[in-house]
C-alpha cells in the first residue's frame, strides 16, 4: 500500500482515520500519554510526514514499530508534540500584560504564575523578563511544564539559535521592552544563553493536560497556541484546570487563536482584554 496523500479517495482517508484511533489508542495504553483528543487534522499532517521518516506505508506498520521498540515511540513523540514558539510571540499580548495586569498582580505579597505546555521555553523566558523588569522577581514564583522531556530540558537550558535573536528582540522591543534583550543572556555554545536571576524561582515538570489534575494555585495562566490542538471537549477539560487553579480575580492568558467564547468554562470569567486574549476569573 502506497503512502496516503490528502488527495487520496475518501475510503483511504477513512481507513486511514481508524488506524490513526488505533495507533492512539495503543499509545495511550502502553505508554500512557493520551493524544485521543487532539485535533485529528493536526495528527494527520504530522503523522503523514512521520510514515516518510520511519520509512513505512501504513499507521499500522508505524503502530507495530512503536509497540515493539520503546526508542522508536520517542523518536514519535517528537511528531506528536509541537514545538514551534518565540520571545514575545505576539507582542501585543506581552504589552497588555505588562500595561493592565502586572498593576494588579503587583498587589499580591506573592504570586504563582504557571505557564502550561512552555515547550522549549520561549513563553516562559519572556515572562520571566516582563516580571523582572517590573520588580516582581523576588515574589513570583514560576511553574513551567509540558509533556515533553525533551522540550522541558531545552526550556530548563535556555539556550536558543543566534540567528533567532534578531527577532526576539524586536518581538522584545514591540512589547515594550524598558533595556536590551542582550542584557539577559550571553553567547555560549554556539548560541544564546539566558541566565542570571531568570534561571531562579522556576519548577520544570512533566503535565499532560490531557489526563493530569491542578497541582497549585495560581495568580497568572499563560496556556498559549496550545488549545488549537485539542477537540473541543480537551479544551473544555484545560480551561477547566486552569479555571480550578486561578485565585479568585486571576488571570488566563491564551493564544491569538484561541477564545472562551464558545467553551463551558466561559461564565467563569470575565474578557479582561480580549483582543490580546487575557481573560479573569470571576
Amino acid at each position: 500500500m502506497s503512502r496516503i496523500s490528502y488527495d487520496d479517495s475518501p475510503q483511504r482517508m477513512h481507513d486511514f482515520d481508524i488506524e490513526l484511533k488505533l495507533l492512539l489508542e495503543a499509545i495511550y495504553l502502553k505508554y500512557q500519554h493520551d493524544f485521543r483528543h487532539y485535533s485529528m487534522s493536526s495528527l494527520r499532517r504530522r503523522l503523514v510526514q512521520a510514515l516518510e521518516e520511519f520509512g513505512v506505508s501504513t499507521l499500522s506498520q508505524l503502530q507495530d514499530k512503536i509497540m515493539r521498540n520503546e526508542a522508536d515511540f520517542v523518536r514519535l513523540f517528537h511528531y506528536l508534540t509541537v514545538q514551534v514558539s518565540e520571545m514575545f510571540r505576539d507582542p501585543a499580548y506581552f504589552l497588555a500584560l505588562r500595561n493592565h495586569v502586572l498593576p494588579v498582580l503587583q498587589t499580591y505579597p506573592s504570586i504563582k504564575v504557571w505557564v502550561a505546555g512552555c515547550s522549549t521555553g520561549e513563553e516562559l523566558w519572556s515572562l520571566k523578563i516582563l516580571f523582572d523588569e517590573a520588580g516582581l522577581t523576588e515574589r513570583t514564583l514560576f511553574y513551567a511544564t509540558d509533556i515533553n522531556p525533551d522540550a522541558l530540558a531545552r526550556a530548563e537550558a535556555g539556550i536558543y539559535a543566534l540567528d533567532r535573536i534578531a527577532g526576539f528582540t524586536r518581538n522584545y522591543l514591540a512589547a515594550g521592552g524598558k533595556r536590551s534583550l542582550a542584557d539577559y543572556y550571553h553567547a555560549a555554545y554556539s548560541g544564546a544563553r539566558f541566565s542570571g536571576p531568570l534561571k531562579e524561582r522556576v519548577v520544570f515538570a512533566d503535565h499532560s493536560l490531557s489526563t493530569d489534575e491542578v497541582f497549585l494555585e495560581a495568580h497568572l495562566v499563560s496556556c498559549r497556541n496550545v488549545l488549537i490542538y485539542f477537540d473541543r471537549g480537551l479544551q473544555d477539560r484545560a480551561l477547566g484546570l486552569f479555571k480550578d487553579t486561578l485565585v479568585r480575580r486571576g488571570f488566563l492568558g491564551l493564544g491569538s487563536k484561541e477564545s472562551l467564547r464558545f467553551s463551558t468554562q466561559y461564565d467563569a470569567f470575565d474578557e479582561f482584554r480580549e483582543r490580546e486574549r487575557i481573560y479573569q476569573k470571576r
